[in-house]
């Protein structure tokens, strides 16, 4: 896959593309095209866009529309909140810790456990915070070709690049073709990152509106060197500052020298709808339109590998000699019938669904030196039920949808989740969430093989049940948020990397307040959380406190205002906590009782916005240079020094 990026490239240059943009009203069905293309050229949102358009097309027409069909419009302004996202997740990452190389993992400083599937996954979590899942892909509507390169200086060696290109055929037909491609060598040694996600998407709408489809097709590939991290000789002379190691970090002794892990995955995706009743149709269409039946399909199939040339005792003294190369594969077929309506009895849109699906997760063959465990693979199907609602009473909305899987299989669970919100135009508004779910833990921990005889185990765990209640204030004043979640069977791995369910229950609090002051020419952006577990502290640990601070300057330059400039520093912390140990034999984390992580850094930044282009300069951890070098990401593996990256988001509108 990598090997095809420059081609892309080459594809896309000379087209054009997008940014980040606002949420309007979504609904259930394959997403309505807009209106056609033109012949007059218009200038708007400042310059940011440049384009032959027609009386009836605008900026706002061009739209990318997500899974929920929730509709965002172009944006490409420079702000703070698009510099945390300026990252190879080109999410924000306050509740995440990152390793020192992009492409590695992250530990967490915050959990969020309201956005669990009620499916359980292959596992390996820590290798899929790059993942792509179906609520991750969108899809567009653009009445010109357009295009989106982003472009990010990598450590040491190597570079990320994120290419999107969407084009509509015709006012019904739209296709997009995305490649995300990371390499970077890193500092320290074995701690290459090399990953690719490609993803194509497409939707249309037949002439008269009466069928719809839309779908995509993702490849995904995350490639990595383990290191193991630091040995404890090497350990002590990085906390210690050891001059002979503070200029070349790659000196510096590891635990793996020949250990290397890759999640791949594939997965194809459509859904189609048919309209048998529309609004017009009816003599009343208050009382029941848009009837439409519909269908999806999903085949996901996901791929982790573990390699080592020579095994070795890092993991275990008791093994099987020789290589280790421990594959594990994981396929699930899902196909989902429903029924769309319209109705003010239900205030709405209502969705009645049933769907069967089918999974197989394991291995190959039955390893010769497992006498504990009979089976190699878990195979198994589920009958599922379940129904969406979006209701809306003025400025009132209402949000739920409740899945339920009968049977005492490993799929069997439900998840309920209900949200109400109240918003007054642009002012403020309110929500309040709910959500219930049970399901089985992720295959890993229930079947597991290796050569290193302590990581083969066949467990039957109890399902894990997680209720969150929570609550979101948003206006013009500052945003707040708090989640308060019970679980209980939590399941996690020992420190020896063995999996565990707990056996009572956590509760775990988090509160999140955020607010941007602005004065002049100068803005002071700031997020505060808090946290609190207050049973089942040991074995669900998160910092106390977590604060991001950031101080800016922004101003147009030069006459005509042809550059836009941010120029600020970006203060984080973290109180000290037991932080997970990361396990590259796992690709997951395990708690551990012996080493306690927390500082702060400083970053500095250099921003520019030329028309529709946004340049970024980054210096990363300029604390270095003046704070103590206990920085870590987790155990054993070092936070990044101070570096300099340099970055580039770049937008076409033909």
């Amino acid at each position: 896959m990598k090997k095809n990026l420059l081609l892309i490239v080459f594809c896309l240059i000379g087209i054009q593309t997008f940014s980040q943009l606002k949420t309007v009203d979504g609904g259930f069905a394959a997403p309505r095209t807009g209106q056609g293309l033109g012949d007059r050229r218009v200038d708007s949102l400042g310059g940011e866009i440049d384009v032959l358009l027609s009386g009836k097309t605008k900026y706002t027409d061009y739209k990318i529309i997500s899974h929920k069909n929730d509709t965002t419009i172009v944006d490409t302004t420079l702000t703070i909140q698009k510099y945390y996202k300026f990252n190879f997740l080109r999410k924000d990452n306050f509740e995440l810790l990152a390793f020192h190389n992009q492409g590695q993992t992250f530990n967490r400083l915050g959990y969020d456990f309201g956005k669990t599937s009620v499916i359980p996954d292959i596992g390996f979590a820590a290798k899929q915070f790059n993942y792509f899942n179906i609520e991750d892909v969108d899809y567009y509507y653009v009445p010109t070709p357009t295009t989106e390169i982003m472009y990010r200086t990598g450590l040491e060696q190597g570079q990320v690049l994120d290419a999107l290109f969407t084009v509509n055929f015709s006012k019904r037909l739209n296709i997009a073709v995305a490649y995300r491609g990371l390499r970077s060598l890193g500092a320290y040694r074995r701690s290459l990152a090399s990953t690719g996600n490609f993803r194509f998407t497409f939707n249309y709408e037949s002439p008269k509106g009466q069928y719809a489809i839309r779908g995509h097709a993702v490849n995904q590939d995350f490639l990595n060197q383990e290191s193991g991290g630091l040995t404890e000789t090497a350990l002590t002379a990085f906390l210690n500052d050891d001059p002979n190691f503070s200029s070349d970090r790659g000196r510096l002794d590891v635990n793996l020298n020949d250990a290397e892990s890759n999640l791949e995955g594939k997965r194809l995706y459509f859904e189609q709808t048919y309209k048998i009743l529309s609004s017009k149709d009816t003599v009343n269409d208050k009382d029941f339109s848009n009837l439409k039946v519909g269908h999806s399909f999903t085949r996901d199939s996901k791929f982790f590998e573990f390699k080592q040339n020579t095994a070795s005792d890092f993991f275990d003294l008791n093994r099987i000699s020789g290589s280790v190369s421990n594959k594990t594969n994981y396929l699930v077929y899902d196909n989902q019938l429903f029924l769309d309506f319209n109705s003010k009895y239900v205030l709405g849109k209502f969705r009645v669904r049933s769907g069967y699906t089918t999974y197989n997760y394991g291995y190959e063959n039955l390893q010769n030196n497992l006498v504990d465990i009979q089976n190699n693979r878990l195979k198994g199907d589920a009958i599922s039920f379940g129904a969406d609602w979006r209701g809306k009473v003025k400025n009132f909305h209402i949000n739920a949808s409740g899945t339920l899987i009968p049977g005492s299989g490993r799929l069997s669970g439900n998840d309920l989740k209900a949200e109400a919100f109240y918003k007054k135009d642009s002012v403020f508004s309110i929500k309040a969430k709910l959500r219930i779910n049970n399901k089985s833990p992720d295959f890993n921990f229930l079947l597991n093989q290796s050569n290193y005889n302590k990581f083969n185990w066949e467990n039957n765990f109890s399902n894990i049940g997680a209720r969150v209640l929570g609550g979101e204030f948003n206006s013009k004043w500052g945003n707040a948020s708090l989640d308060i979640t019970n679980i209980d069977n939590y399941t996690y791995f020992k420190e020896d990397g063995t999996p565990e369910q707990h056996g009572g229950n956590i509760n775990y609090l988090k509160a999140k307040v955020s607010k941007e002051f602005k004065f002049w020419k100068f803005g002071f952006d700031n997020t505060i959380m808090y946290q609190k577990v207050a049973s089942g502290s040991d074995v669900l640990r998160v910092p106390e406190f977590v604060t991001r601070n950031t101080l800016y300057y922004q101003d147009n330059w030069f006459k005509g205002n042809p550059l836009l400039v941010q120029i600020g520093a970006t203060f984080k912390y973290f109180s000290e906590y037991k932080a997970n140990a990361y396990n590259p034999l796992l690709g997951d984390f395990t708690i551990q009782n012996n080493t306690e992580i927390g500082y702060p850094t400083v970053d500095l930044f250099f921003n520019g916005r030329v028309r529709r282009t946004r340049i970024y300069f980054k210096a990363d951890n300029i604390s270095s240079f003046f704070f103590k070098k206990d920085y870590l990401s987790a155990p054993n593996y070092p936070y990044r020094d101070f570096v300099i990256r340099f970055g580039v988001v770049w937008n076409w509108f033909i």
